[in-house]
């Protein structure tokens, strides 16, 4: 079977680092045959620092579905150009704090202690001027107001609303952590999640566990807390057969 995590709130709780037993309980997983994929809104250039090393040759999708990574290639969806340009219109004209992530430098204007700012991989990446940045795969938006929030409403985009961070995330029309995982081939999967992103993994998941009260939960046959993921990995390891249909009922 297929197991997709997402990272931040489900498996990494400092944005930095996974508790180690929850690593072991991974690597359990793969050891017995399974499938271990990560899908995180954070583009591949900032998932790979968080993965364990052992799981750097599998597949990630990234961006909420916007970067898929296999066999060491990064395959990008970008906004086209006029789009594009009405972003950075937008962003002029209610001078907004943004992030752009493109194929692995960004883009970001803000607060240098925002969490999203501090889980950049500064190391290998480059912050250079937006109007500089091509392709730009994905946009956040950093405290958008009413107006702005409904003028995006006319765009062809994908909005996922991060109230923690105060915060939306702006993908490519249509994309999503499913539409990441079908370009990859993956359809039958049991999925680890926590936020509003994850919502469409626990709608297409064969099981779908939720990571401590966030609305989502709703969306998710269970709901377990952040000290419960390690067990929870190794108890559904037994579960599901390698290779063969599930044996659990969604």
């Amino acid at each position: 079977m297929k197991f997709v995590f997402d990272l931040d709130g489900t498996l990494c709780f400092d944005g930095k680092s996974i508790d180690t037993e929850i690593i072991e309980a991974l690597q359990e997983l793969k050891l017995a045959g399974h499938e271990v994929i990560f899908a995180s809104a954070r583009p591949i250039r900032d998932m790979v620092p968080v993965i364990p090393k052992s799981f750097h040759e599998g597949l990630l999708v990234g961006g909420n579905g916007t970067f898929t990574y296999e066999n060491g290639k990064i395959q990008v969806t970008h906004f086209e150009q006029e789009l594009l340009d009405k972003f950075v219109s937008l962003i002029d004209q209610h001078q907004l704090y943004y992030l752009a992530d493109g194929q692995w430098d960004y883009a970001y204007s803000g607060d240098i202690a925002h969490p999203i700012y501090l889980n950049i991989d500064k190391a290998s990446s480059a912050n250079i001027l937006l109007e500089q940045l091509r392709p730009v795969c994905k946009l956040v938006l950093f405290k958008p107001n009413q107006e702005v929030l409904e003028l995006l409403e006319t765009f062809p985009v994908t909005i996922t609303h991060y109230k923690a961070e105060h915060a939306i995330d702006i993908s490519p029309l249509g994309i999503n952590k499913v539409r990441g995982l079908r370009m990859l081939n993956i359809h039958q999967f049991v999925a680890f999640g926590n936020d509003s992103n994850d919502q469409c993994l626990f709608e297409n998941a064969v099981h779908s566990v939720c990571i401590g009260n966030n609305d989502v939960k709703h969306y998710a046959k269970e709901c377990i807390k952040r000290a419960e993921v390690a067990e929870k990995i190794r108890e559904l390891k037994g579960k599901y057969r390698v290779g063969e249909m599930p044996l659990l009922h969604s």
